[in-house]
């Protein structure tokens, strides 16, 4: 056996020797810790130095919620957030020599989620816990149509979405100053008292407060409301801070595809309505078939009703794009319920950020999504609605943006090309930059 040299060994022992790095005694510190109460949920949200190994459980008599946190101490700026929906308070200390331990005293008992998240843009290390209450609450009751409203002309229901929210606060705007989540639930909330103002139609905010709500519980949330159009508000971010302009999407046919095969894989959706038909006992083809039929529709309502929002925002200020764009946004896709994403403006340009920090302009934005609204359901509202009963349809208009042409505008209103002409008493199909056009109330034969 080779034999080392005296001088390795005398080293060896040295660094053996050496005390232990102050670094190595702790896995990863508490650097903070944020709460925020949902209307279901309380979700509470430490920031960490590093990943951590830890365990959670609970105790009854008085309800608690325990996190052990290995080899891990808290920082020195660390304060305790106040008692907030089903956190009555939090109380740390030591476990052992090296751990930590936090306790959460409870309102009630709950059903802990816990997970672990890496840095994702200016966020580091985070250590996740929902808090979701155990006592069984009773399900909302879902009523028809004609247990609701007694009479046949209920009102038209906007579901409105305020994107990101709680530990997800969006794009950040050009002052530094300005979450996004905050701007989105000031339009969404304007958007509301506007929308309940209008006759014949009710809004129902799916957010209406700083915590987060999960993409797919959104427009599920939209369903269960019965809703008649879905409409996700955002405000838009980019590298440019002269990007500017607002924009509306609708969901693009490889969203669709996606959620449609992840409805039919889906067992807890095989007995739920899709397009006012159950698919529970209908076989594979056939309900393929029937949730092929009500995307489509749903999709090109999904169009129209983006068109208007579009057209009436571009009376308010310049569009991103002149034309609705198509996006695979999670958020879009109900099978059922006609939805939209309105980029409100671009947060990352600092006139826009004053705009939307703006109540004033907050107030003309939803004014014009509502007028948006408002033209779309004069042309197509809902059978046995209200608005349906007693809605005198008014003249649409359209103003031509470059590069549009008559066969392009026809397909984006949903009207014939004949049509088109006669309504503008036009006898080719020639229209520049900067005409208004009257777009025909009725569809024409074929559209």
């Amino acid at each position: 056996m080779t034999r080392m040299p005296a001088r390795f060994v005398r080293a060896l022992l040295l660094l053996a020797l050496l005390p232990v790095a102050p670094a190595a005694l702790h896995a990863a510190d508490i650097q903070a810790l944020r709460v925020w109460a949902g209307p279901d949920h309380t979700r509470a949200v430490f920031d960490i130095s590093g990943p951590l190994d830890y365990k959670l459980f609970t105790l009854e008599n008085p309800d608690r919620l325990v996190l052990d946190i290995e080899a891990s101490a808290l920082s020195g700026d660390f304060t305790a957030p106040e008692a907030s929906g089903l956190l009555g308070g939090v109380r740390t200390g030591k476990h052992g020599e090296r751990n930590l331990r936090v306790v959460f005293d409870l309102t009630e008992g709950v059903r802990p989620k816990s997970f672990l998240l890496p840095p994702a843009d200016k966020l580091g290390h985070r250590l996740v816990i929902d808090l979701l209450p155990t006592a069984a609450k009773a399900a909302p009751v879902v009523r028809t149509v004609e247990q609701a409203v007694p009479s046949t002309e209920r009102n038209v229901i906007i579901a409105i979405d305020a994107g990101h929210g709680g530990e997800d606060p969006g794009a950040r705007g050009a002052s530094g100053k300005t979450w996004e989540k905050h701007i989105t639930l000031a339009v969404a909330r304007e958007l509301k008292r506007q929308i309940d103002a209008e006759p014949g139609m009710e809004a129902v905010l799916i957010r209406d407060g700083d915590y987060f709500i999960p993409l797919q519980k959104r427009y599920q949330k939209a369903r269960e409301a019965r809703a008649d159009l879905f409409i996700s508000i955002h405000a838009d971010a980019f590298h440019k801070s002269t990007a500017s302009g607002s924009s509306v999407f609708v969901l693009s046919t490889r969203g669709a595809s996606n959620e449609a095969a992840r409805w039919l894989a889906a067992s807890e959706n095989q007995s739920d309505l899709v397009g006012g038909v159950s698919l529970e006992d209908k076989d594979n083809t056939l309900a393929a078939v029937l949730l092929d039929l009500s995307q489509s529709a749903t999709m090109k309502a999904s169009g129209d009703a983006a068109t208007h929002v579009l057209e009436a925002m571009k009376r308010l200020g310049k569009a991103h794009k002149p034309h609705v764009e198509r996006a695979n946004f999670v958020v879009l896709r109900s099978p059922d319920v006609p939805s939209m994403l309105v980029e409100t403006a671009f947060i990352s340009n600092p006139a826009e950020e004053k705009k939307l920090n703006d109540a004033s302009h907050r107030n003309k934005l939803a004014a014009s999504i509502v007028e948006g609204v408002r033209d779309y359901f004069s042309v197509q509202p809902p059978p046995g609605t209200w608005l349906a009963a007693n809605a005198t349809p008014k003249p649409r208009h359209h103003v031509v943006s470059r590069g549009e042409t008559l066969g392009l505008i026809a397909q984006r209103h949903g009207v014939t090309l004949s049509s088109l002409r006669s309504a503008n008493a036009l006898k080719g199909d020639m229209v520049k930059a900067g005409d208004r056009l009257t777009i025909p109330l009725a569809l024409g034969p074929g559209a």
